[in-house]
């Protein structure tokens, strides 16, 4: 090879290879300050929420977390690292709606015991209502704020003869979610971390207007019981309610507006569909159908009462009637004699007055009269 051609060739290898060394420190040193800047947190840890929080949502461990945020926005109403106590928020309610990621501040969250806290518990549309229960009635305890409950109805009917009363219990009411226990709406923790178990005498319940005037009703005709439900129950009523189409979501809605339905329609109370037991259903010796009712009483019109003297003992009363009698009349006597019965009347009439009609025969001149 020609020796000009070969340092031509050496030469353009060397501007090659300079040139993509340049390129490389230029791209690379470009880069390295915005990954630091990434890296580097800006401000301090402010508590944001990590999903959608609708207004009366419980606070839970997994609902909110620390996040750095620009120091330049943040604002004294947020919760600071280090400054605020997670634990302490744990059991508060959403106040206004927050944004997943969006800083929760303090006017946001209402604590248990503040004014207002059961209103905020509440959701669009739904009313509290308090239920008494007892040991036996309210799950020995086991009934927390948060949980849902069903409630069943014992009454005894009874029935105007002397059968035995027909006793039954029905399911009335299903999938009503619990606000609060006695005036507690948070779980007693203690020492060791785990929940207290105590019995309570009064529960609230989150329901629609229609059901707070049935759950009142219903306690003026029997005793009221709470029936746990388990937390996978909601999700086959809410498949069940699709299937039956209770539940319509529209056309083209956006995955987001088709989970709030569904959550929506599992937190539904339900007053329809429900079952009951009689006693003939637990023990062969008691009733399955409602007593007789008492039957209709004929009207009766009340009795006269007997006429009353004229003032001062003057005028002619009624006589009092005494029963059936003959009256036998002959010229101008006339005898009157009482008989028992219309049978006895013939006899009567012929012992007294000789000439009663006979076969072919008249009476005589005297008169016979029937008084009844």
């Amino acid at each position: 090879m020609d020796r000009k051609k070969l340092v031509l060739l050496l030469g353009a290898l060397i501007i090659a290879i300079g040139t993509a060394f340049a390129a490389r420190s230029i791209f690379a040193g470009g880069a390295a300050p915005d990954a630091d800047a990434a890296s580097v947190p800006t401000g301090p840890r402010v508590l944001v929420a990590k999903r959608a929080l609708t207004a009366g949502t419980i606070i839970t461990a997994d609902a909110l977390a620390f996040q750095p945020w620009p120091k330049e926005l943040v604002q004294d109403a947020y919760f600071i690292d280090g400054e605020a106590d997670m634990n302490k928020l744990l059991g508060t309610v959403v106040r206004y709606p927050v944004t997943a990621g969006e800083p929760v501040t303090q006017g946001s969250l209402v604590a248990p015991g503040d004014r207002g806290f059961l209103a905020a518990a509440l959701g669009p549309g739904m009313r509290a209502v308090t239920v008494p229960v007892s040991a036996t009635t309210g799950v020995a305890g086991f009934v927390f704020a948060g949980d849902r409950v069903d409630l069943v109805l014992t009454q005894q009917i009874e029935g105007a003869d002397q059968s035995a009363p027909l006793k039954t219990a029905e399911t009335v009411l299903r999938n009503l979610r619990v606000l609060a226990t006695d005036q507690a709406v948070e779980k007693k923790v203690d020492e060791n971390g785990k929940t207290e178990v105590t019995e309570f005498r009064t529960v609230t319940l989150e329901v629609t207007p229609k059901i707070a005037e049935k759950i009142a009703v219903a306690q003026t005709i029997g005793t009221i019981s709470l029936a746990l439900r388990s937390i996978a129950d909601s999700q086959s009523e809410l498949e069940r309610a699709v299937a039956a189409g209770d539940i319509q979501i529209p056309e083209g809605a956006t995955p987001e507006q088709e989970e709030r339905l569904l959550k929506a329609a599992m937190a539904r109370p339900i007053d329809k569909g429900t079952t009951f037991v009689t006693g003939g259903d637990v023990s062969r010796f008691q009733r399955t159908t409602v007593p007789p009712k008492a039957a209709p009483q004929a009207y009766s019109a009340p009795a006269a009462a007997p006429a009353a003297a004229p003032a001062g003992g003057s005028g002619n009363a009624a006589p009092a009637y005494k029963g059936p009698s003959v009256r036998v009349t002959r010229g101008k006597e006339t005898t009157e004699t009482p008989v028992s019965t219309k049978a006895a009347v013939g006899s009567m009439v012929s012992s007294q007055a000789n000439g009663v009609r006979r076969a072919g025969q008249t009476l005589p001149a005297a008169g016979a009269t029937l008084v009844f």
